[in-house]
């Protein structure tokens, strides 16, 4: 099995040089961009990674592309809450991982990740699963941003059944929820997670459309949306809205519960964290105004209704 995993590996590594190029040029584009400086680090109990962080870019605040490769001798909690079978066995774990935060209020937040999982325990017959997806974060949302984004991810998911992208819709609904909150952290995309049917090749295969196709449904948006005006006020807004996805990332989000759990390094995992953020007690955007509109977004809806309908 280590075999599919050099597989992943190979193809993880390709996928950070990748996304780390297409985000330089486009925050280069009006020739004041930044580029990623890369922290290579080894994990003592086995594995390692590469960190690779743009600050103060010319779109970017700050993006992250991280790829890690960790093993172990012994799954942790994060791990086998789910699969309480595989307590106390190894594991080797392998993923690509990132967060964009950009300067422009009216340009989305993102995340994605795409990973590979092998867990062995003594005795029993090893098993492997592939996780991932990309979820969107607006604070100023305009409605063809989001069915792009929605109709990207339709389109990778259709050759893999009809029943794909709104079952990894809704668990991404699901996933991203803030309970705490009654909100979703976004406007969504798609997750998924212990994925084995259908054999390797396959799931290996969506994987692969799953990584790959996020930078078709990122780039336009930003492309669209990196010259609008702002000022102070929509500046606010963002930093404090910003507050909501460290508060998921801190209480909810099994990827980081995992990463430090496991002995991670710790500014990779933390660095999905925006660089600069506001808490105000009991705010409360203005009634009718543009603040106040995110609201409608921010539960499960179906963005493709209207395409469904006049089809």
């Amino acid at each position: 099995m280590h075999d599919q995993a050099q597989q992943v590996e190979a193809f993880l590594r390709d996928l950070q040089d990748r996304i780390c190029t297409a985000l330089e040029a486009v925050d280069d584009s009006d020739g004041d961009g930044q580029r990623f400086v890369e922290d290579a680090w080894q994990r003592p109990e086995g594995g390692g990674g590469r960190t690779r962080v743009l600050k103060n870019g010319g779109v970017f605040e700050q993006a992250g592309v991280n790829f890690s490769r960790v093993a172990g001798t012994r799954l942790p909690p994060s791990a086998t809450a789910h699969r309480p079978d595989l307590a106390g066995g190894s594991f080797i774990a392998t993923g690509v991982s990132l967060v964009l935060h950009p300067h422009n209020p009216y340009v989305p937040t993102t995340h994605a990740n795409v990973r590979y999982f092998e867990a062995s325990k003594p005795g029993a017959e090893p098993v492997w699963w592939f996780g991932g997806g990309f979820d969107l974060t607006p604070f100023y949302p305009f409605d063809n941003d989001v069915k792009h984004w929605h109709r990207v991810a339709r389109e990778l998911c259709a050759p893999y059944g009809e029943d794909v992208y709104p079952r990894y819709k809704q668990w991404c609904d699901e996933y991203f929820y803030l309970k705490h909150r009654a909100e979703t952290r976004g406007v969504g995309g798609l997750f998924f997670d212990d994925l084995n049917e259908g054999g390797f090749e396959r799931c290996f295969g969506f994987l692969k459309d799953v990584g790959q196709g996020f930078l078709d449904a990122y780039l336009p948006i930003v492309e669209r949306r990196m010259h609008e005006p702002w000022e102070e006020r929509e500046r606010d807004f963002q930093l404090y809205r910003r507050g909501r996805y460290v508060e998921f990332n801190l209480v909810y989000d099994r990827g980081t519960l995992f990463g430090l759990q496991s002995g991670g390094r710790t500014e990779s995992i933390l660095m999905s964290l925006p660089p600069q953020v506001r808490f105000e007690y009991a705010y409360a955007p203005e009634p009718g105004s543009p603040e106040a509109r995110l609201a409608a977004y921010l539960k499960p809806r179906d963005w493709l209704a209207e395409d469904d309908a006049g089809a």
